[in-house]
């Protein structure tokens, strides 16, 4: 009968959701709507204090998901650090990111793994699991070049890319070009926000902005755009739904989206779904495999007055939004859940 039930191997950050999350949803939909019977099986993740990293690695090395109730589980598709541990002689990776902490983000403002010795212990460790445990796949496909490239530098392991499309896929419209900038996501320092609420106080003329979403960063957001008198311009309707979601991204003039090194990121399809141009930073990582320079959209310095620069471009020219939106969208059109599942359930026997 070849694959019928899958697991779908995810990581829980307790009250943390973010686009890993959606992804993961999304996947478990595509899988049923096409007759699958798809489960998502996650444990909680925790790397404070370090040590907690190596208790959560052998919780998933230990599960079995070899069967239920007597019933065999015919694949597993594992997803991100630690949960691509498990053991099942039919495992398929779709890496969204490895943990970071150990390898690209360690040493920088982002990093959030402890320091101490007890830190300095768990690295070595971590990159040791993913040089034994990532090779048992019977094949590895990532969600990004970008996550490709970490993989093969760090850890000299190959894989193939394979992009999924946004949470809402083809349900994104345009409806005009306004007059605010939409930047929407989780709110969290890796993200940026606080690099487009600067550039806002240096643009000129005042752009009107609108900031989605929730996160630890949402307070010291908040409180950076009362500092520079931006409350007339920002507006910060925290999480929104998707209905609204949708009609935001429809009704808005562009799309910031400069985050540090990002894996994928789903604004940047998101934004090329609706037709508009993104505004992005020249080391944002994975944006930068959608957004070209003047064509999709518009790449700047990651720096306030650059992008102010680019804001202002932006704001004064609504037929330039048009066609790098236009072209985004062509862009992404061929990336579907049809093509990723085949690709995914092609490696199982």
């Amino acid at each position: 009968m070849g694959v019928q039930r899958i697991c779908i191997c995810a990581v829980q950050v307790p009250f943390v959701r973010g686009g890993a999350e959606l992804l993961v949803d999304s996947l478990q939909g595509a899988l049923q709507e096409r007759g699958y019977q798809a489960e998502v099986v996650t444990l909680p993740f925790q790397w404070q204090p370090a040590r907690a990293v190596l208790s959560s690695a052998l919780a998933w090395r230990l599960l079995d998901l070899t069967h239920s109730q007597g019933r065999a589980i015919d694949l597993v598709i594992a997803t991100k650090f630690p949960a691509y541990l498990v053991r099942h002689p039919q495992k398929v990776t779709w890496l969204f990111h490895q943990f970071r902490q150990a390898y690209d983000l360690h040493g920088t403002r982002y990093g959030e793994l402890d320091e101490d010795a007890e830190g300095q212990r768990v690295l070595p460790l971590v990159r040791r699991m993913d040089n034994a445990i990532l090779p048992e796949s019977r094949s590895i496909f990532t969600i990004a070049r970008n996550v490709s490239k970490r993989l093969q530098e760090f850890n000299g392991i190959p894989s193939t890319p394979l992009y999924p499309p946004p949470p809402l896929d083809d349900r994104y419209y345009c409806e005009a070009y306004g007059d605010f900038i939409l930047s929407t996501g989780r709110l969290d320092g890796i993200k940026r926000v606080d690099l487009l609420l600067r550039a806002l106080k240096q643009a000129r003329g005042p752009v009107r902005c609108i900031i989605t979403g929730v996160g630890p960063d949402a307070s010291r957001l908040a409180a950076l755009t009362r500092e520079l008198g931006l409350e007339q311009q920002v507006t910060f309707p925290g999480f929104v739904p998707e209905a609204e979601l949708l009609e935001l991204y429809a009704r808005c003039r562009a799309v910031y989206n400069a985050p540090y090194d990002e894996d994928y990121g789903f604004v940047t399809l998101e934004a090329f779904r609706a037709q508009k141009p993104v505004l992005t930073a020249s080391d944002a990582g994975g944006v930068l495999e959608f957004v070209e320079h003047q064509e999709t959209g518009l790449i700047a310095e990651p720096d306030p007055g650059a992008l102010a620069v680019a804001l202002e471009r932006l704001m004064d020219d609504q037929d330039l939004c048009r066609r790098l939106g236009q072209q985004g969208r062509d862009r992404v059109k061929d990336i579907t859940w049809d093509k990723v599942i085949e690709r995914l359930l092609s490696a199982a026997p």
